[in-house]
């Protein structure tokens, strides 16, 4: 990421022990929070988003079989998965891994590792 897309209005400290999830994200540690993957940075905080790319690419993954959850489990505000913004479109991190809600299942858009 060349240039910031600072997150304005940010007063919460993240860092190690701050109650956000960790998550490893080009190199460095990001936070999610309130759908946002948020990167401090000397006096502000960064948005960050997921890019497309071949490790988490945005194709449909129809026979996606995730043990993770209940087949019939809807992803969705207050699902009970951390929201992740992933190119033009939000994630949901479960088990180490992105789901995208689509149509009757889920689409697997690749990895994303805890910190």
């Amino acid at each position: 990421m060349s240039a910031c897309d600072i997150h304005t209005d940010h007063a919460h400290v993240h860092g190690p022990g701050c109650g956000h999830t960790a998550v490893r994200h080009l190199g460095h540690t990001d936070y999610l929070h309130d759908g946002h993957l948020h990167h401090p940075h000397a006096d502000h905080v960064d948005e960050h988003v997921i890019a497309v790319d071949a490790q988490n690419p945005d194709t449909c993954t129809t026979g996606h079989a995730c043990g993770a959850h209940a087949a019939q489990h809807r992803h969705g505000a207050d699902c009970g998965h951390e929201a992740v913004p992933h190119g033009d479109h939000t994630d949901y991190l479960v088990d180490g891994h992105l789901h995208h809600p689509h149509g009757d299942h889920c689409d697997h858009h690749g990895p994303l590792a805890t910190a």
